[in-house]
């Protein structure tokens, strides 16, 4: 259990010899808005990052405290998208892959905190599920070419997703996607353990790429202030109370980000300190069950 200290001077000790290109799916707050400061914090600005999300306003904001690069040619920007429709996820992924031809580190953190029950979009897919999980999914599928290529040049290859590795539950292979069995604890116990056997199913596909599930702990991300739910935005007052116990966005977005620029190839279960926690904890993938889950969500994301 590094402490913050050893992780922020982990962090600072990446000096790679090319200019790294770092995608952030749900960077324009939370979390993934910690790795990315972060990350433009520790390269000096000098990385080619994007920043993709549905606030424009808030990109702009967290872009413009980034150090001005000193490398030539370097950008940040920000990508317009919706992740809850997989036709925005596919065709905005399929712009970045045509412009970029590599990309070296893939952080997913889109989130939505809800106690709302199953709310289909026009696609069919509870918008929970859909941005926790299918979204990230096929984000990851339409750009493996690219993080392909950039291990082929010798260049870091990485994927995260942040969400709650090793705290799902049992799911029901017969009804992926909860069509038939949705309910909230249903819902909160399947995208994890989705996003756990995806991991591993990518891994073993591409064994060259690392691949992270990690679970970021409590973290004071202003997400229960977002929420439609009127009972989750009354709790928003108890955050104070939490601080001993919770993680800033900054402090969080350092230990996310070195779990991921430590984690070797294949896949990787990482908590909120970054640690590796193997498959001990939770774990209910199976070979019937990647297999399954595979199918379904290449169908479901199509």
């Amino acid at each position: 259990m590094p402490s913050l200290s050893v992780v922020r001077a982990f962090n600072a000790a990446f000096t790679p010899a090319y200019i790294p290109v770092a995608i952030f799916v749900g960077g324009t707050s939370g979390i993934g808005q910690g790795m990315a400061e972060a990350f433009a914090r520790h390269t000096k600005g000098n990385a080619h990052i994007v920043l993709v999300g549905r606030n424009r306003a808030a990109a702009e904001a967290i872009l413009a405290t980034f150090p001005k690069p000193t490398a030539p040619g370097v950008t940040h920007e920000f990508v317009a998208c919706d992740v809850t429709l997989m036709k925005n996820v596919r065709r905005v992924a399929g712009e970045l892959r045509a412009r970029l031809p590599t990309v070296n580190f893939l952080v997913l953190t889109p989130g939505v905190l809800t106690m709302n029950g199953r709310n289909e979009t026009e696609e069919g897919i509870d918008r929970k599920l859909a941005v926790h999980y299918y979204g990230r999914w096929r984000f990851i599928r339409d750009l493996l070419p690219a993080l392909e290529a950039a291990h082929a040049a010798g260049q870091d290859a990485k994927v995260m997703s942040v969400l709650a590795a090793g705290h799902g539950g049992a799911i029901d292979l017969d009804d992926l996607g909860l069509k038939q069995t949705f309910s909230l604890a249903n819902a909160a116990a399947a995208a994890p353990t989705y996003m756990d056997i995806a991991v591993n199913d990518f891994g073993a596909r591409h064994p060259q790429i690392s691949f992270v599930h990690s679970y970021p702990g409590l973290v004071r991300s202003g997400a229960l202030k977002a929420s439609d739910s009127r009972f989750m935005k009354a709790a928003n007052v108890l955050v104070p109370l939490l601080t001993p116990f919770s993680y800033s966005v900054e402090q969080a977005g350092e230990h996310q980000l070195y779990a991921l620029l430590k984690a070797g190839a294949g896949p990787v279960r990482t908590d909120d300190k970054g640690d590796d926690i193997g498959l001990t904890k939770a774990y209910y993938g199976s070979a019937e069950a990647m297999a399954r889950l595979w199918t379904h969500t290449e169908d479901a994301t199509a």
